[in-house]
């Protein structure tokens, strides 16, 4: 199998990291996080790239690029600490609007296209448990369209948002995969709360009580399962990145700083600490790999794969965070120091769509009586 980039992806990730270089530094960055992590505007320049319609189809205004590009670009936008709400807005999101009605999607895919709207997955409810299921938001019909009655928790830049897709229940009990659907609430129609994250980004609490709804998938949990797979995939993408840079922050600091007149890059202990790092960012570079790869499959062999993916990705953020942090010193964990912001985002992306117990949990509920060894 060629696992080489094409001549175009390159391209791509060069674009993305000289864009990183030059407009996005850790000056920068610390700065909107002191600010309070609003980044519309760092989004609107991933837009000047083309960057927002990576995954809008070319007859929607979009570029029409596949999982691979999005990967690419998330390592680099991962290695350079970009904290907008890159991988909800320009990838999952059209992911979720591709089984919406032809109107709608013309109304809303160009906006997504070029970033005048910036659409986000509504989905946490407490008591979930990161269940994609579990909902107990409320759709009832209302004339021609539908209003929606319920809350949804921690909605990645939803302050900033023009407009949310909310599972909600048609039919059926809280925890019955059947029965919901898929509808885009407008942000003006919400109650909407918003916070700064841990990780310097923003978050916020959606409440809808009878908001106006338009229907995108009456049958929506296939289709939010695609969207989700797709937005864990990114994030592991991005938490390549994040582990690639961190190391190569962590070595530098190896090389420079003297103990007992020598670099303490070359004490062995050490020395073998850090090859323990980097034997687990390869690990979670090739199941980030692994992941992209599989999300053309049908949906139980790519659910299993994302989460065995997940899986391994959470230890190796792990692994890698707080190793890094601890052969820093105490350094590693002050607020003006880079390394620090690397450690926060590592152990916010551990707990989107799913932590790694819960995509371990996956696993085993998706493994054959072989365990695949077999078969």
């Amino acid at each position: 199998m060629d696992f080489e980039f094409s001549e175009d992806q390159l391209s791509l990730r060069d674009a993305v990291a000289r864009w990183v270089e030059k407009g996005f530094g850790f000056e920068r960055r610390h700065g909107i996080a002191k600010a309070g992590g609003a980044t519309r505007a760092v989004y609107a320049e991933l837009a000047e790239l083309g960057l927002t319609g990576l995954a809008v189809p070319e007859s929607q205004g979009g570029m029409g690029f596949g999982a691979v590009e999005a990967m690419v670009v998330m390592e680099e936008l991962g290695r350079g600490l970009v904290n907008a709400p890159f991988a909800h807005g320009a990838l999952v999101t059209p992911a979720l609007l591709a089984a919406a009605p032809a109107a709608v999607q013309a109304q809303w895919l160009p906006k997504v296209a070029d970033a005048s709207a910036l659409v986000v997955l509504a989905h946490q409810e407490r008591g979930a448990r990161y269940r994609l299921h579990h909902v107990t938001t409320r759709a009832a019909a209302a004339g021609d369209g539908y209003t929606l009655t319920g809350k949804k928790s921690v909605v990645p830049a939803g302050d900033e948002a023009d407009g949310f897709i909310v599972p909600a229940r048609l039919s059926g009990a809280d925890g019955d995969e059947a029965g919901i659907g898929l509808f885009l609430v407008e942000k003006a129609a919400a109650k909407v709360s918003g916070y700064p994250t841990h990780d310097g980004a923003r978050a916020a609490d959606v409440v809808l009580d009878a908001a106006p709804a338009t229907l995108i998938a009456a049958d929506g949990h296939a289709v939010l399962q695609t969207a989700v797979d797709i937005g864990i995939a990114a994030q592991c993408a991005e938490a390549v990145g994040l582990m690639d840079r961190l190391t190569a922050i962590t070595v530098e600091y190896m090389n420079t700083r003297k103990q007992f007149g020598v670099a303490i890059a070359s004490f062995q202990a050490l020395r073998h600490r850090i090859a323990d790092v980097k034997m687990q960012l390869e690990l979670g570079r090739s199941m980030s790999y692994f992941a992209t790869l599989t999300l053309g499959r049908d949906a139980p062999q790519r659910r299993r794969a994302i989460s065995q993916a997940r899986v391994q990705m959470g230890q190796s953020m792990r692994f890698v965070g707080q190793q890094c942090i601890q052969l820093h010193g105490g350094i590693g964990v002050t607020d003006e120091y880079i390394a620090s912001h690397y450690f926060k985002r590592l152990t916010m992306l551990e707990m989107n769509f799913g932590d790694t117990l819960h995509h371990l949990g996956e696993v085993s509920a998706r493994m054959q009586d072989t365990a695949g060894v077999f078969a």
